[in-house]
């Protein structure tokens, strides 16, 4: 069971800041960083998957979100030193273990296997595709960062040093046949560049809000929760990774509409399909050309209809009720979706925003709205046997 402790713990990545040491022309947060090596992960590991009949795509989201949790643990580490402790084993070893204790009793209710997965992805001293795949969306998501940073800090002690390395794990990591990919095709990279505008968007712009999140850290929140709420349901693979990536998706257009709240949506009766439309359009003419053709119809799952829960059969998009998928339809075949529980993710992500903003001492007419419409329809809410109202009644207590 996802427990409001753990969901906090989360949010922690929003008020974590990166390169705090630098002039930075733009915030930059450990959540949207995070976000960001998830979308190169997905980018990386569809370049693999090709080749590499051993990639799994479990493991990689799994391990994206133990090295997440790991890093709030030990925010206080400048990375240098993180990346030095890690070159030790035995210390890299006892750093894990003192991160683990520290993180058990948030992930403990989500069960024994899932603690020993955790424990397991640091103690493993494999190098397999998976976690290759992540290393390498981890390398890449920083450089990305440190573009920005090296042209605000040109005279800065520490930045010649700190390319010289890049440069020197760049040709670590071209070892990956899909990052020799990202290399040679622009392309791909335009889309890794539109998916980091994402981190300039921030959510409820028109209010002050302390933690403040962007769109894409909103988008691995959602991520992150769809794939325990699978876990909870038992989901098989498929339907795990389907979930994950929808969430991490789900607002992906909003990089070509800006991000367009509910209450300006619903103020006019079909302004919401209106918007729906121009951003498939927009898709089409500006998104599917940076991806090859084949992934087409699984992004146009991820982003649209997101909140509709589906199977796949004969060979057709159909769609069925989670408690349906579940009894009939749980199985990789049918390539299941829930919706529900991307969209439970959504508010959930939503309510904990404005909770946040009125713990923090902001007193807003629309965070009171906002937290009493998610709690009044989450109250009685089950899911796929999931009681979403148990969740919500912790942030009473």
């Amino acid at each position: 069971m996802i427990t409001k402790a753990l969901i906090l713990r989360l949010f922690d990545a929003a008020s974590m800041q990166r390169w705090n040491d630098k002039l930075r022309p733009v915030e930059l947060t450990e959540l949207d960083k995070q976000a960001h090596k998830m979308v190169i992960a997905y980018l990386l590991g569809k370049l693999e998957e090709r080749r590499n009949r051993n990639l799994n795509w479990i493991a990689i989201i799994e391990g994206g979100l133990f090295e997440l949790l790991q890093r709030l643990i030990v925010t206080d580490l400048k990375p240098q030193v993180f990346a030095k402790i890690k070159k030790d084993r035995a210390k890299y070893q006892q750093l894990s273990e003192w991160a683990y204790k520290k993180l058990v009793a948030e992930i403990s209710p989500l069960g024994n296997d899932f603690c020993e997965r955790f424990k397991n992805h640091f103690a493993s001293k494999g190098n397999d595709i998976n976690r290759r795949v992540l290393n390498a969306a981890h390398f890449y998501a920083t450089k990305w960062e440190f573009n920005i940073i090296e042209r605000a800090n040109p005279t800065d002690y520490e930045v010649e040093r700190i390319r010289k390395e890049l440069n020197n794990d760049l040709e670590k990591y071209c070892k990956l046949s899909g990052m020799k990919d990202l290399i040679s095709y622009p392309k791909f990279n335009k889309f890794i560049d539109l998916c980091g505008l994402l981190r300039f968007q921030i959510r409820w712009g028109h209010l002050y809000r302390v933690p403040r999140t962007s769109v894409l850290g909103h988008m691995l929140i959602v991520a992150i929760l769809s794939y325990l709420f699978s876990l909870e349901a038992k989901a098989c693979e498929k339907r795990c990774v389907n979930n994950y990536f929808t969430g991490l998706f789900h607002d992906f257009p909003e990089v070509l509409t800006r991000d367009i709240s509910s209450p300006v949506k619903n103020a006019i009766e079909g302004l919401d399909d209106i918007i729906k439309e121009y951003e498939k359009e927009e898709m089409d003419r500006e998104v599917y050309k940076l991806i090859p053709k084949a992934w087409h119809p699984e992004m146009k799952m991820f982003t649209e209809r997101e909140f509709e829960s589906v199977i796949t059969l004969k060979g057709r998009v159909a769609q069925r009720s989670s408690g349906d998928i579940s009894k009939n339809f749980n199985q990789n075949q049918y390539n299941p979706r829930d919706g529900v529980f991307v969209k439970a993710s959504d508010d959930l992500a939503a309510f904990v925003e404005a909770y946040l903003a009125k713990a923090n001492g902001i007193n807003n007419p629309e965070f009171d709205d906002a937290t009493s419409y998610f709690r009044k329809k989450y109250k009685a809410k089950d899911i796929a046997g999931i009681n979403l109202g148990q969740i919500y009644a912790e942030f009473e207590r």
